[in-house]
């Protein structure tokens, strides 16, 4: 058995970074000379690498970041050679690229006599992607091997098997080198791994990774290739670096350097392994100085935390004599002590594989100390995610199929009802309608006939309300501005066999269906937008309840969206019926609104006529003065209303909540901030005395009262200075006992007007107007919800439960297709079993991890 020259060494856990210090032969090292075979540091370093063999064996490193060691280079830099020398055994060799694949090569001195055994590991696919974990394997490799002569071609064996993984593997067991060399593998190369482990009583306990050689003479995509399965072990900061440089070439040529420095760019966990020093020559002066410079650690342009090792392999001729590991070492250390310059270098064990392998073995253990701690910690990190990732998803199926597809439907229909009734806690569908009803009152407001009792109605300003209070900024663009001659026009045209001086019905029939035929276009918007609305919310309940079975989820979506066509189809319907009531008869029993509101329009009218000038467009503008009081609560007192320009482009849902908010007949019917949403609230603009919004500022606003002096006191109430004409007129009438008369009753004294009928006319059109606006703001809205949502909500339940039934019923099995639905989607299962596996080997490498440090 061999001794090397050995110390005891405390893991360091405040700092977990590889130190040069903690290697033999640096200024710190000990000079005590152990038998590390026969220590408690031997007994522990095996412990701790039959500990990593284990996670590796159950998958760790896939979810762990492992200690570990890796040997790199390029071709013909002698990392073969390393690997024999520093293993023991024979790996396969041929011109260009012999090794295709990882080899992991874990040696252990434990044993009393010498064995191999291999295993493949497999985790990833063809194209070099992550397996799933229940998907990896690790499978034994033929017999265990005695004679280390058997074990190169065994390695081609093992390598065969993985890059061509669509064979079985036991049919490589008994191919022979010729047969391995002929076969035309599927894959060039392959990140899954060979597994070697060595039991040698005359090993030191190392485990290190051998990577395929880095290339350059070869098609870009191999080369890539190469280097990116180098790239993918260098990367991990848990890795030490072995980079094998032939001292035949310049430092700065080799690839393996300046693979080693992206991944570890401070040189922490770097170690240069300098073959082949007997290829320079006796006049290789200044190279042989160079070289002494970087092993003595003395070059600026080349340091490494751990320094560099020289090493002296067996030629061709010497592998040819198949010398012993104990001879071909004897004849390295005699070349290195009787060779100048490396007989001059201090550190001797620098030189040759004893030492090299000795301090790399006690490097890969110290780190595996060090990073213990942080590996359990990892480790309960991800079992801990695991666990919130696996409870997270639905559980198994329990119940009896029938019981889960019924009660999963029983339950769908009844939170819709609640929806629909606006009891359940999710409010978004009536918040959602009545906002879509708002905008649907405020198109209907902008219906309004523009009767404006003049010869030229353009040139002067729109009538909105009885009071001059208000105006719409914008109106229904099929709405018509209509002058005295214009409504004459009408009454002549509607003209039969009536006696004279009777205004034909029909000509008040004309104008009115000049408003109702401009509902149906709001109509159907607002029907739109809820149909929008409906689906979203439709959409979202089959998700919620069916989501989880998505076989259930289509068959159920499906007869739902049915039913839901259905009312949709019959709240159209019920629509047009709606509509077609407002076209005739025109009839109302509300006859004592009517009555007022036609007289008061009759007033506004002929006072109107009689101060003409003041309502001339311009001259209005500059002198208008509001005195609307907040507090007014006459009928077209109503918030200003404005349409977006493209309102045509957007959807009746979208609209719900960019539009401004509708009109309201009065303050006291203003909505309150719950009824509506944010959006469509905070658009409200009011009328008051002094404001009008910034786009209507350029409209004629109605004005039908002198201008009003006010106090400059502190007071917020107004003070008249002086009495009006009509106030004065009244206060007479009422000296002389004529009671309860107001301003709308003094028109009566007007002259009579030349066209009284028109007037007449105006004013009855525009009463019913309001009675017939009041009535189908109301109408529609409720309708929808009838013939849509409620009879959707009473007929859904019975509905579903009677086709789902007809449906299983006509199958030849009712069981299977009651499994069928509530089948669970592939990918849930999928991922349940794979987070149930993560979750086993997570525990059991936890558990592995624990047993250690309960051990020690």
């Amino acid at each position: 058995m061999n001794k090397f020259r050995g110390h005891r060494q405390t893991a360091s856990t405040s700092d977990t970074s590889l130190d040069v210090t903690s290697l033999p032969g640096s200024s710190n090292s000990s000079d005590t000379w152990v038998d590390i075979s026969s220590t408690d540091y031997a007994r522990r370093r095996r412990e701790l690498m039959k500990m990593m063999s284990d996670l590796k064996s159950m998958g760790a490193e896939a979810l762990i970041d492992l200690p570990s060691v890796v040997v790199i280079g390029g071709q013909s830099a002698g990392k073969s050679s390393l690997v024999e020398a520093v293993s023991g055994i024979n790996v396969p060799r041929d011109s260009g690229t012999c090794t295709r694949c990882p080899m992991e090569c874990t040696m252990s001195s434990h044993a009393t006599s010498w064995s191999c055994t291999i295993t493949l590991r497999k985790g990833f696919d063809n194209n070099g992607r992550d397996l799933p974990l229940q998907k990896t394997t690790t499978e034994s490799f033929g017999r265990t091997i005695t004679d280390r002569n058997e074990v190169e071609v065994w390695l081609r064996r093992a390598q065969a098997a993985i890059l061509n993984p669509s064979v079985p593997s036991s049919s490589y067991h008994t191919k022979t080198i010729e047969e391995l060399r002929n076969i035309k593998n599927t894959l060039k190369f392959s990140r899954n791994v060979v597994c070697v482990s060595i039991e040698d009583p005359d090993a030191t306990d190392l485990s290190f990774y051998d990577l395929p050689g880095l290339i350059q003479n070869e098609e870009a995509e191999t080369v890539a290739l190469v280097k990116s399965l180098a790239e993918h072990y260098t990367k991990k900061e848990n890795t030490i670096i072995l980079t094998t440089i032939p001292m035949s070439d310049d430092m700065e040529n080799q690839q393996s350097m300046t693979l080693a420095k992206a991944a570890d760019p401070n040189g922490k966990r770097t170690i240069g392994v300098l073959t082949k020093p007997d290829t320079l020559g006796a006049g290789a002066i200044n190279q042989r100085r160079r070289w002494v410079e970087i092993i003595e650690g003395r070059s600026e342009d080349h340091t490494l935390r751990h320094g560099f090792y020289c090493v002296r392999l067996p030629d061709d001729v010497e592998r040819g004599q198949h010398l012993s590991r104990a001879e071909s070492q004897r004849r390295a250390a005699e070349y290195f002590d009787t060779t100048a310059p490396w007989s001059g270098v201090s550190d001797r064990r620098r030189f040759g594989i004893p030492g090299f392998v000795s301090d790399v073995s006690r490097l890969l253990i110290q780190l595996i100390e060090e990073t213990l701690p942080r590996l359990r910690e990892d480790v309960d990190k991800l079992l801990a995610q695991c666990n919130k990732e696996f409870d997270a998803l639905p559980p198994p199926l329990a119940n009896d199929p029938q019981i889960e597809v019924l009660g999963r439907v029983n339950a769908f229909c009844d939170v819709f009802k609640g929806f629909v009734n606006g009891s359940h806690e999710d409010k978004r569908l009536a918040q959602r309608n009545r906002a879509l009803y708002a905008i649907f009152k405020r198109d209907i407001r902008g219906t309004a006939p523009d009767f404006r009792p003049f010869e030229k109605p353009e040139e002067y300003v729109p009538l909105d309300d009885t009071k001059g209070k208000m105006t719409l900024i914008e109106r229904d663009p099929g709405v018509k501005v209509m002058g005295i001659y214009d409504v004459s026009r009408v009454i002549h045209e509607a003209i039969g066999w009536e006696l004279p001086n009777n205004v034909p019905y029909q000509a008040k029939a004309n104008l009115i269906a000049q408003f109702t035929r401009l509902w149906v276009a709001p109509s159907e918007r607002c029907l739109a937008g809820i149909n929008d609305v409906l689906d979203q919310v439709i959409d979202t309940l089959i998700s919620t309840h069916f989501g989880r079975f998505k076989v259930l989820e289509g068959y159920v979506g499906d007869l739902i969206r049915t039913q839901v066509g259905v009312c949709k189809a019959r709240a159209q319907e019920a629509i047009k019926s709606a509509l077609t009531l407002e076209t005739t008869p025109h009839y109302t029993q509300n006859t004592h609104y009517l009555q007022t509101l036609r007289e008061k329009w009759l007033a506004r009218y002929k006072v109107v006529r009689s101060r003409a000038s003041q309502y001339k467009a311009i001259h209005h503008i500059q002198e208008h003065h509001s005195t609307m009081s907040p507090d007014d609560d006459s009928e077209e007192a109503s918030m200003i209303m404005e349409r977006p320009m493209n309102m045509a482009s957007e959807s009746p849902v979208e609209r719900s909540f960019s539009e401004v908010a509708p009109v309201y007949s009065s303050a006291r019917e203003t909505p309150r901030e719950y009824d509506l949403p944010r959006a469509v609230a905070s658009d409200m603009v009011y009328i008051s005395p002094s404001y009008s919004p910034p786009s209507a500022r350029a409209q004629p606003v109605l004005h039908a009262v002198p201008p009003v002096a006010r106090d400059s006191g502190t007071s917020s109430r107004v003070h008249s200075t002086w009495e009006t004409p009509e106030a004065k007129a009244l206060r007479a009438l009422a000296e002389a006992g004529y009671a309860n008369i107001g301003i709308p009753d003094l028109a009566r004294l007007l002259p009579s007007d030349s066209f009284q009928e028109e007037l007449v006319v105006m004013a009855d059109v525009r009463a019913y107007y309001h009675v017939a606006y009041k009535r189908i703001i109301d109408h529609i809205p409720l309708t929808i919800e009838h013939a849509l949502h409620h009879a959707l909500a009473e007929q859904l339940s019975q509905s579903l439960i009677t086709s789902l039934l007809i449906d299983v019923a006509s199958g030849h099995n009712f069981s299977e297709r009651m499994n069928e639905l509530v089948s669970e989607d592939p990918s849930i299962a999928q991922k349940r079993a794979s987070l149930s596996t993560r979750k086993q080997r997570l525990s059991d490498i936890r558990r592995r991890l624990m047993t250690f440090g309960n051990s020690t």
